[in-house]
């Protein structure tokens, strides 16, 4: 019988299995890419309305109707760049990508922003203040460049976006204040503002809280990186009383304008969708500088990556923009924002530490980092260390990390709580010890963190100090039976050395994408720099904390990114007629790569770094304003690197705008990038660069000078360059050869700089004989 219920059984699965009613296939949103628009120099809004109803018609071929098509578009980009983002079937999606008039289809994805937390630093990281005074008075503090930023949004109210001594906004502007319910408003410093939200909702779903849906910067990311670009004068700054001065952005006299493309509370943090439109308006309203502090986790092709495609737009229209280098700076190869066009930035350290002393009645003296308030009086507390504080049921262990839970507010009131990193959240620790009626608390490293201290703003008076320091804390307390102590209110200070070095969590090269254009272009402070903040948030960003400030630091390539744009806006300023390469150029070739002890620059781990880490080295603002030479690339330089990269003669067309063929024959390694990279060298080869005169009016002779690499020979033809006026260029040829055998199987650097006794135009040599090579 039962071959007879098997047989029925099967039977009605074939049944089921014919009226079976096929599953919804998953839709997601994508980007659809198709170029460049041929609006001509002014974009009317019946070029708009022709250009969105192309992208109806387009979709609709695919869907089977324009009506499905306006369903599914979530953004039609129709001002400077042509495309479209839509939800979309991963069936649909590939056949649209397959068409002739597509550049490229890639999922909206979301994106990060590149600020991190101090305990990502692996030593001690220190920070200051830069004084490009010189650049700052000639180019009257950026007074004639308009800044914009894609990030989190703005606080209107902050000082940092005063107009206070500001006159009428630029006719040029264009922009508009995206007005809403939160009583947002701009003025004649901050322009501008709009917020972009279509992509963020087709990741993450919609918010109906109209507050959330404005320009307001609720998280403190964008009021942050948008007043170092370009914040004003604000006298009296500091962090709880802490770093007391002067506030001010790169460019504190330039306009600002923010456009919100991030959405961080709500964890997708932004999405290609909404960065693609902010880059498009941003182009439109007439900005002169963009800064983008966020980016993917690793490289995408150039044309599969929002920000480098609204880059590449807004390079085209003379904008300047500025990308972060990402915050995965413990692996080699994980830069990101690596287009050539865009200057990538990673992040060093300045000469400033936050100490906090801890001071035993036996004489020890113990430096210590601290953000936090000061002790209510200038006496000895009793101290205590979790375990002997622990609660009934608690084990010592968990008490001597102040785990929840675990303290016994009878034994810890009045006392400073000497508890030990690890498990819990440093900032928790804090927490729980003033629960437990703790006035102060000492954080000692386990030994696993050793030497990493943090500046962090606990909710009492607290000190970070490190594994050895905290072993001789635990020691003195051991050693009597009325242990007193001290923690000194945080002080700033400056002239700390070494200084710079690099951030541990600043992303490094090689380029994974194109291993011939090295990056990071260059490196700026990214490590606690103090700026403007949101009022929606608390400096820890705790629920239990109630502390609302005008000022925090952070850390990041997220705020190194905007020091450069607020050099990018001052050089503006001062060569309105300047390329985008132009301006990049000059502050490459300037920069620096020895710290304040004049030896090479180090890395996170107090090794040597190399250019992989920084670049062509530390910002110098003061220099870039004068570079002598810069080696300069126009939009054709842009599309022969696309050519010789892949891009066919169909897709060049697409976006070229103007007629343009792919060269007969191009090699990467005679891109006119500043720097010179041969991943892949096999014997010898020849590269070309050119200069442009941009120094001594009535001329000047430059002469090289050549730091080989290990194993490498190098030599420069010719080795003189004469000019005889501005604006005269001359080229260069420079032949690597290995020296013997085997030579540079990873990868070794040098540098050549060219000189006429005044200016100093440096370029880093990167070579491997393996591609790929770290």
């Amino acid at each position: 019988m039962w071959f007879l219920k098997l047989s029925c059984i099967l039977q009605l699965l074939i049944v089921f299995s014919l009226f079976q009613v096929p599953a919804f296939a998953i839709k997601k949103s994508y980007v659809v890419y198709l170029g460049s628009h041929a609006h001509g120099p002014q974009v009317l809004e019946a070029d708009r309305e022709r250009a969105t109803d192309s992208h109806y018609e387009f979709l609709g071929s695919f869907l089977g109707s324009t009506d499905k098509a306006k369903e599914a578009i979530i953004y039609s980009y129709n001002r400077y760049i042509n495309g479209f983002a839509a939800t979309l079937e991963e069936e649909e999606a590939a056949e649209i990508a397959k068409h002739p008039n597509v550049v490229s289809v890639f999922l909206n994805q979301g994106i990060k922003l590149h600020t991190t937390h101090s305990w990502n630093f692996m030593l001690l990281e220190r920070n200051g203040v830069i004084h490009p005074s010189s650049i700052w008075k000639k180019a009257r503090f950026g007074e004639d460049t308009i800044i914009a930023n894609l990030d989190t949004g703005v606080w209107p109210e902050s000082e940092s976006f005063s107009d206070k001594g500001f006159g009428p906004i630029p006719s040029r502007w264009k922009g508009i204040c995206q007005n809403d319910t939160t009583g947002f408003s701009c003025n004649r410093k901050l322009i501008g503002a709009r917020y972009f939200n279509k992509g963020h909702a087709a990741l993450a779903g919609p918010v109906l809280d109209p507050y959330v849906y404005s320009a307001r910067d609720l998280n403190g990311h964008g009021s942050h990186t948008l007043s170092t670009a370009g914040g004003n004068f604000v006298p009296g700054a500091s962090v709880f009383g802490v770093g007391n001065g002067t506030a001010k952005g790169g460019s504190p006299k330039a306009r600002v304008a923010a456009y919100k493309v991030c959405w961080p509370e709500f964890g997708s943090e932004c999405s290609d969708a909404d960065i693609l439109a902010a880059f498009d308006e941003a182009i439109h309203d007439g900005v002169d500088v963009i800064s983008v502090s966020l980016g993917v986790d690793h490289p995408q092709n150039y044309f599969e990556d929002g920000a480098a495609i609204g880059a590449f737009h807004a390079v085209k229209h003379g904008i300047v923009v500025v990308c972060s280098a990402g915050n995965s700076g413990h692996y080699a190869g994980t830069v990101t924002n690596v287009a050539p066009w865009i200057i990538t930035v990673g992040a060093s350290t300045l000469d400033r530490e936050f100490e906090a002393f801890v001071e035993l009645r036996n004489g020890l003296r113990l430096k210590g980092r601290s953000l936090s308030k000061p002790l209510p009086d200038d006496i000895l507390y009793p101290l205590i260390t979790g375990a002997q504080a622990k609660a009934v049921n608690s084990s010592a262990e968990d008490a001597m990390l102040c785990l929840r839970g675990t303290l016994d507010p009878k034994k810890v009131k009045g006392k400073i709580l000497v508890c030990r990193r690890g498990i819990s959240p440093r900032l928790d620790k804090g927490q729980q010890a003033a629960l437990a009626g703790a006035v102060g608390m000492i954080l000692c490293n386990d030994e696993a963190s050793g030497n990493v201290l943090s500046d962090d703003y606990h909710v009492l008076p607290a000190s970070n100090i490190n594994y050895k320091d905290g072993v001789a804390v635990f020691a003195y307390i051991n050693s009597t039976d009325d242990p007193l102590g001290f923690i000194t209110a945080p002080t700033a200070q400056l002239n700390r050395k070494p200084a710079p070095f690099m951030a541990a969590f600043s992303s490094q090269g090689p380029n994974m994408l194109t291993p011939q254009i090295l990056k990071p272009d260059i490196t700026a402070p990214g490590v606690n720099i103090i700026a403007a903040y949101t009022q929606a948030k608390s400096p820890t960003g705790q629920s239990y904390d109630k502390r609302r400030i005008p000022f925090v630091t952070e850390s990041g390539t997220s705020m190194s990114c905007p020091h450069v744009a607020g050099v990018v806006g001052l050089l503006k300023t001062l060569y309105p007629d300047w390329s985008s390469s132009a301006i990049k150029s000059a502050i490459m070739t300037t920069a620096r790569t020895r710290d304040n002890t004049v030896n090479p620059m180090r890395n996170g781990s107090f090794i040597k770094a190399t250019p992989f880490n920084y670049g062509h080295g530390h910002i110098r603002p003061n220099r870039a304003m004068d570079p002598g030479l810069i080696y300069d690339l126009n939009i054709n330089d842009y599309l022969d690197f696309l050519c010789v990269i892949g891009y066919n003669k169909t897709m060049m067309q697409l976006f070229s705008e103007a007629p343009y063929k792919c060269p007969r024959s191009a090699s990467l390694v005679d891109f006119n990038y500043p720097s010179i990279t041969v991943p892949d060298l096999s014997g010898s080869v020849t590269v070309t660069r050119r200069v442009k005169n941009v120094g001594s009016p009535r001329g000047a002779t430059y002469a090289v000078r050549i730091r080989e690499p290990v194993g490498i020979s190098v030599s420069v033809e010719p080795n003189i360059l004469k000019f005889n006026k501005i604006g005269e260029e001359k080229s260069f040829k420079v032949t690597l050869k290995a020296k013997r055998p085997g030579a540079a199987k990873n990868y070794v650097f040098g540098g050549l700089i060219w000189s006429d006794g005044k200016h100093y135009v440096r370029s880093p040599i990167v070579v491997s004989s393996a591609a790929g090579a770290v």
